[in-house]
């Protein structure tokens, strides 16, 4: 359970502290748009990013968007070349490819 991500009507959002303003910040992640909100507890926070979603939303509908951002699979990473080359050995040492490895890592990272 990732403790900086709340959930508002199906949609997650990543809180972080704004020492700027002394406030919880939360940001909608996977929208095709901004949607942020402040609050200065969790409570506020989470009627906050009720608000600020279903404004959101209501824009998106208004003007025939999709609010949600669709991803393709598909990204480049740039990574140390001796890690690398690491991962590449340890993708044939088990018989899979360096993508189904690079897959399982970011799944046993963000499923845990």
């Amino acid at each position: 359970m990732n403790i900086n991500i709340l959930t508002i009507a199906n949609y997650r959002a990543v809180v972080t502290y704004d020492p700027e303003t002394d406030m919880l910040r939360g940001e909608f992640l996977g929208l095709n748009g901004g949607a942020n909100f402040y609050a200065s507890d969790i409570p506020t926070l989470k009627a906050e990013g009720a608000r600020s979603l279903a404004t959101f939303l209501e824009v998106c509908e208004e003007n025939g968007i999709d609010p949600v951002r669709h991803f393709s699979g598909r990204f480049n990473a740039r990574i140390n070349p001796e890690l690398h080359a690491r991962a590449v050995e340890a993708a044939a040492a088990e018989g899979i490819s360096l993508n189904q490895l690079i897959e399982r890592a970011i799944e046993h990272e963000v499923m845990a």
